[in-house]
């Protein structure tokens, strides 16, 4: 991997790239643990790199008590952006949603908002109801099965200007899915027309073989990349085949990414920067992750930090 700093490519791939799920597996934290570990990165001198974070909906009440000591301390500063997952009562998440925004509009509560919501379906109808009862003003995304193809789900989240999930691991190597049904979606999303974020598995750059979970005897696997990922989702975005995007998921070694004033290259084929910020406006916005630290320090290990 080249030694680089602060160039444009690098800033335009990772700029608000990791959304904080601290709460969610393998991490698995209490609220108050997760609130201030993520008051601390926006803190940090890699705040750029973090999203937003992520809680399910019916734990909103206990959020302004369990973050009140890691939130902004006054109204004026950023407020906290948070996205909200529903489960199966999707009415009553929805409204744990909007009763703790109307605290934020109201002034009784001014410190974080969720401005994105995301579900589960596995049918066209499921993305239906989903998208119906979902008011427009938040980010939709809803997470689909990558097999069997995905391709009318995808037609549905395009109809319903809704975004797309995507599980790129797990706990166990079971979880985590082939370079051939990842390539498969990404295709599928871009011809579709719909955006996507990934959600657990991503928590290193580059493809390889590392430990599952955090307990000493964690099962190893070969986990997929955020670069292999996201730069695979570029290069379909700019007219790459799907046979393509399935040779960059499964690139194991760091010297094939290169990155440079201009873009970045893997192996012969190189991207623009203005291509890499079409694909985060348009196609992968983020990636879900219990970690941010292992992200931003393999990102530092890389001198891309």
């Amino acid at each position: 991997m080249t030694a680089v700093a602060a160039l444009p490519s690098v800033d335009m791939l990772i700029a608000g790239l990791v959304d904080y799920a601290g709460l969610f597996p393998p991490a698995a934290l209490d609220l108050p643990t997760a609130a201030r570990n993520y008051g601390s990165y926006r803190v940090d001198e890699q705040w750029r790199v973090l999203g937003r974070f992520i809680l399910p909906a019916a734990r909103l009440e206990d959020f302004d008590d369990a973050a009140e000591r890691a939130l902004p301390r006054r109204r004026t500063d950023e407020p906290w952006r948070l996205s909200a997952l529903v489960g199966a009562d999707i009415a009553s998440d929805l409204w744990h949603v909007a009763a703790f925004n109307a605290a934020y509009v109201s002034g009784r509560s001014g410190r974080a908002v969720v401005d994105a919501v995301e579900g589960k379906a596995t049918t066209v109808e499921e993305i239906d109801a989903l998208a119906s009862a979902t008011p427009p003003a938040y980010e939709l995304f809803i997470e689909i099965p990558l097999h069997p193809d995905p391709a009318p789900l995808l037609a549905a989240l395009a109809r319903r200007g809704a975004r797309a999930k995507v599980r790129t691991g797990g706990v166990t190597p079971e979880a985590i899915p082939t370079t051939a049904r990842l390539a498969r979606f990404l295709s599928g999303a871009v011809q579709a027309g719909v955006a996507f974020k990934a959600t657990a598995g991503l928590h290193h750059p580059v493809r390889g073989m590392h430990p599952l979970t955090y307990a000493a005897d964690s099962p190893r696997a070969i986990m997929h990349g955020f670069f292999n990922v996201f730069l695979a989702a570029a290069f379909v975005g700019a007219g790459s085949s799907e046979s393509d995007a399935l040779m960059v998921l499964d690139e194991m070694d760091p010297a094939a990414f290169r990155f440079a004033p201009g873009g970045v290259r893997w192996r012969d084929r190189h991207l623009a920067t203005t291509q890499l910020r079409t694909t985060r406006e348009q196609i992968a916005r983020a990636f879900g992750s219990c970690s941010f630290r292992e992200p931003v320090d393999d990102l530092r290990a890389l001198r891309l930090l």
